[in-house]
């Protein structure tokens, strides 16, 4: 065993923690606020009326990798389309889908994220999915649009023994649910950020406009950063983790990858929809990433108002579409969401040790569980 794990076995029994969940804390349970907006109840992406998140986990000797999918509407997507856009801040990725988006602005199946080399496997089991559902409800699928997105998590994973494939995105898709898990879960299984291990996170925001609550929730695989430049709300965590009083080697480069999923019920178009994911980015700066030469940053959004049947029988479609003066309150609520879903993929994710026995440490070891109660000491 490593040395790490004897401590933290000892530090489970001190502390009396049951091995049975999970054990690290999201962001606010330790006091920390990113930001002034009101999270939704969850506080996750799943706020959203009729968003499930599913993930399966791939954690064997060899591997240490998964899938994470988003369900975006309770529906068949197909035929009721979503309002859908997408940015990309940096774009050394191996994404597949967007380009469609770009073009129609609708999204028509869920979105899946997994590792770099299983892209192509995943895509083919959505392929699945839809055809099956498609026959389920008694219609023909003769062309569909899967969106898959990635990070490479080859730092703690035998990528090229290429892990993930329909029996996993069938069961994440099975696994959906509103309440769903975060930190080294899913695609997020192996990956690092900011040197430290990384994962899925989530985070919301809600905003009151004409009367009405709306939500922007977000969701992400981070998979990024310079070690030295990880900031957590406006504390230079980063420096304090490298300057040389403890034993830790963290990441040199700003590089690796970041998926970024928006969801929220605002009625909006796609053109309005890309503007809020443009503000993604400022996200990813409040945790001090600066979008390096090799990191895929790439923002996938959704709006389950704003339905578009698939049908061409309808000649014209009635939209509703938020006043562009109002986007001035939205703006600040990605950015925010995007920021604390980041640190929430640290905080919540349990260290890790990889195929080859790298060992990625979390946020919670290192430095929340110092400062903010007993933890194991490095």
């Amino acid at each position: 065993m490593y040395g790490w794990q004897e401590k933290r076995q000892a530090w489970k029994k001190e502390e009396n923690v049951n091995d049975g969940g999970t054990m690290n804390k999201r962001l606010r349970e330790y006091g920390i606020v990113i930001g002034h907006g009101t999270p939704g109840p969850r506080n996750k992406i799943t706020d959203v009326p009729g968003v499930k998140v599913g993930h399966e986990t791939v954690d064997t000797e060899q591997n240490k990798t998964g899938v994470t999918v988003i369900l975006p509407c309770e529906d068949n997507p197909f035929r009721r389309k979503l309002t859908a856009a997408a940015y990309i801040h940096n774009g050394f990725g191996k994404s597949q889908g967007l380009v469609q988006i770009e073009e129609l602005g609708t999204l028509e199946t869920p979105i899946a994220l997994t590792n770099t080399l299983n892209v192509g496997l995943v895509h083919d089991a959505m392929v699945d999915y839809m055809l099956e559902c498609a026959e389920k409800e008694g219609f023909s699928i003769t062309s569909v649009n899967p969106v898959v997105g990635e990070c490479n998590d080859s730092v703690l994973n035998d990528i090229a023994h290429r892990a993930v494939g329909k029996a996993q995105v069938k069961a994440a898709i099975r696994s959906a649910k509103e309440d769903f898990e975060e930190g080294d879960v899913g695609a997020g299984k192996g990956t690092v950020c900011f040197g430290l291990k990384g994962g899925i996170g989530s985070a919301s925001r809600q905003v009151e406009l004409g009367g009405k609550v709306y939500t922007i929730g977000a969701l992400v695989q981070s998979n990024f950063g310079s070690t030295r430049n990880l900031v957590i709300q406006y504390e230079p965590v980063g420096e304090q983790l490298t300057d040389g009083s403890m034993d830790f080697k963290g990441t040199p480069l700003d590089r690796g990858s970041i998926m970024m999923i928006l969801a929220t019920d605002l009625p909006v178009s796609d053109r309005q929809l890309k503007r809020i994911c443009k503000r993604a980015g400022v996200g990813l700066s409040r945790c001090g990433s600066y979008m390096g030469h090799g990191s895929g940053d790439i923002v996938i959004g959704f709006t389950t108002a704003n339905r578009i049947p698939s049908g061409e029988q309808e000649q014209m479609i009635p939209l509703t579409i938020l006043s562009e003066t109002l986007l001035a309150e939205v703006f600040p609520l990605p950015a925010e969401a995007v920021a604390e879903a980041v640190l929430n993929s640290l905080a919540a994710a349990e260290t890790v040790t990889g195929y080859d026995g790298t060992v990625k440490y979390s946020l919670t070891d290192v430095y929340l569980s110092k400062k903010y109660g007993k933890g194991i000491k490095i």
